[in-house]
């Protein structure tokens, strides 16, 4: 009864439609996420986060090389960072800071230029304000870069599943 009822529930997982958005469905039409997110061209980002940013979409996009003829553009606009203390102790010193940083990204279309997904996306992390002022800033800056992999995730993870959607349907 176990076994079948197993059974059952495989066959229905597998009939509703899902469909992997890092692999292939052995089509011959069917692209990989890799040879889909290759087709995409990171514009600049300003100041140097944005730098940093932009890098780790290149990390992320690329696994070879860089488009010679993008299909897509790739704008990340209005990267801001808001720095908010927490944790204030009875003599108004804070132990504890939250960093949030959020971007607002669009995804052109690189021929006819019409915007095909726009996305407001937010990361956040905290990390302990220490008694050294190196070691506060230090932690801070470790903070801001695992804030910044944090959103070159969603980033990828938002157009890889716009750009497999237009695959699959």
């Amino acid at each position: 009864m176990r076994t079948l009822l197993v059974l059952a529930s495989l066959l229905i997982v597998s009939a509703c439609g899902f469909a992997p958005v890092y692999g292939t469905l052995g089509h011959d039409n069917d692209f990989g996420t890799e040879d889909l997110l290759a087709l995409v061209a990171i514009d600049n980002i300003p100041d140097r986060e944005g730098q940093f940013l932009r890098n780790e979409l290149i990390n992320r996009f690329y696994r070879y090389e860089r488009p010679v003829n993008p299909q897509y553009r790739l704008k990340v606009i209005d990267l801001t960072e808001n720095l908010r203390d927490m944790d204030i102790t009875e003599s108004s010193d804070s132990t504890r800071a939250q960093l949030r940083m959020s971007a607002q990204i669009e995804l052109v279309d690189a021929i006819t230029g019409e915007s095909l997904l726009k996305r407001r996306l937010h990361s956040a992390s905290s990390y302990n304000k220490l008694g050294s002022e190196f070691a506060t800033r230090a932690s801070e800056q470790s903070t801001r870069e695992n804030v910044l992999n944090a959103l070159a995730q969603r980033i990828e993870t938002q157009i890889a599943l716009y750009l497999k959607r237009d695959v699959i349907d």
